[in-house]
């Protein structure tokens, strides 16, 4: 199904509604991505409440402005992953310790349990799981400033 067979729409409780071209009605439709990390804006899938697939987007930008809109607003509010800018400073060089980081949501600190919750997923891309199961997330470590990166490398 191409990115132009559909609707979405939202029902009174704010749940996702996909009617397909033949009239086909699914409510507690989910969007997921198909590649988070390394592509979050191509590949994504609609997926109905039973988990079958509906429609494939190629990419969002595919998507007429109000669908894309929606699809963009159920991602956010499903997903929360804070990318990691810079490292202010951390308690210790061992753990656990406490980070203390500017992210593109604002500053925040975690508690990282063990040097094992830090998971490389490309060569200069990370995952940090804090003590509660929070992902944040390090795109490129060489686009972090010198300060960050030396913290950095004493747990890697």
């Amino acid at each position: 199904m191409t990115t132009h067979d559909f609707k979405l729409s939202r029902n009174t409780f704010g749940r996702l509604v996909f009617t397909s071209v033949d009239g086909d009605v699914h409510e507690g439709v989910v969007p997921v991505r198909a590649f988070p990390i390394g592509a979050p804006d191509d590949g994504i899938s609609l997926v109905s409440a039973d988990g079958q697939e509906l429609a494939w987007i190629s990419r969002l930008t595919d998507l007429p402005d109000a669908t894309r809109v929606i699809v963009e607003q159920e991602l956010a509010s499903r997903e929360f992953m804070p990318e990691i800018r810079r490292i202010q400073r951390v308690s210790s060089f061992t753990t656990p310790s406490t980070w203390y980081v500017e992210t593109n949501r604002g500053d925040a600190s975690f508690t990282l349990k063990g040097e094992e919750d830090i998971r490389r997923i490309v060569a200069t891309s990370l995952l940090i799981a804090d003590s509660h199961g929070v992902q944040f997330l390090i795109r490129d470590t060489q686009a972090l400033d010198k300060a960050s990166r030396k913290i950095l490398d004493r747990f890697l």
